[in-house]
């Protein structure tokens, strides 16, 4: 396998911002892939993984620090759907980390680029917009148990962080966070949210205030939510968790799940890097409809900035 960056993930969050990488699905629909499947991206795992590895090489050369792998909708359960048993599903979840470790030393040799396992929430499996809502009718014992499996298998490819991404219900972050202890790697933890709150309806301060005092969350924050959200979102997490921020938002377009589809104008902008550095964020970069071309306007704005 290729080698893990020389510095640990949680240690170089303290000498400034990282720049994220974008959305990986709108990469992959650029370079032609149909990702109508249930398993979105995931299914590319299995059926054409070298489109995974380049869509992350397009990211490294946009300027990415941090690769987010494609294991968001990746599950035992959605893999068992397609035939697949639990070794080859297990083998695809560790091919999810090889690919983004891969992409990186064919891009950036000898760079320090950090791979973040994706474990995205329940509401991902099914695959019927979700994760946009939370309130699954599931117990936190029951999630628990369900993001556990993937989790075991994601760290055996020694990813460099999890990033527990999307998440939209305080509920559901108190089971992944349970789901990850002890597990010996570093974690980030990202709400989907809108309007101050969880999509769940929780306000977000509660729902930040979860990871407070857990040594094993690197950073806090929001992702998969509008460019305007994460503006006031940014500095809400870093009192209530009294952490590094991460923020990675869509572009400000909507999805509309019934049809598939995104409405609405872009909104993702690189100007806004600055507030959201100094109020506390360390990871910063996009998430749907962000592509290259984003991230590296991001890129250059960081480094553009004050230290």
């Amino acid at each position: 396998m290729t080698p893990a960056p020389t510095v640990p993930f949680a240690d170089v969050l303290a000498r400034g911002p990282l720049v994220l990488d974008g959305g990986l699905s709108n990469q992959l629909a650029a370079q032609g892939c149909d990702l109508s499947d249930a398993l979105w991206s995931a299914r590319l795992l299995a059926d054409d993984p070298g489109q995974i590895e380049q869509a992350h090489a397009a990211y490294v050369r946009a300027g990415a620090q941090v690769l987010i792998t494609s294991s968001y909708q990746a599950t035992f359960e959605g893999f068992a759907r397609r035939g697949l048993g639990r070794q080859q599903a297990a083998e695809l979840l560790r091919r999810s980390v090889e690919l983004a470790r891969s992409a990186a030393e064919k891009e950036a040799p000898g760079k320090d680029v950090w791979v973040a396992a994706s474990v995205g929430p329940y509401g991902a499996f099914l695959a019927d917009g979700s994760e946009y809502r939370g309130r699954y009718g599931l117990s936190t014992a029951e999630l628990e148990r369900f993001h556990r499996p993937r989790i075991e298998a994601l760290v055996e490819a020694e990813p460099d962080v999890l990033a527990l991404e999307t998440v939209p219900d305080a509920a559901e972050a108190e089971a992944l966070l349970r789901a990850v202890a002890g597990c010996g790697v570093p974690v980030w933890l990202s709400y989907s949210a809108a309007g101050g709150r969880t999509r769940a309806g929780q306000p977000l301060r509660e729902a930040f205030a979860l990871a407070a005092g857990n040594d094993q969350v690197v950073a806090v924050g929001v992702n998969c939510c509008t460019p305007a959200d994460a503006d006031g979102a940014v500095r809400t997490a870093a009192e209530a968790a009294r952490k590094p921020v991460v923020v990675y938002p869509n572009s400000g377009e909507e999805w509309d799940a019934a049809a598939r589809s995104w409405t609405g104008e872009p909104a993702f902008t690189a100007d806004r890097v600055t507030a959201w550095r100094e109020a506390g964020a360390r990871l910063v970069g996009g998430c749907c409809r962000v592509g290259p071309d984003g991230i590296a306007a991001l890129a250059r704005a960081l480094d553009a900035g004050p230290a």
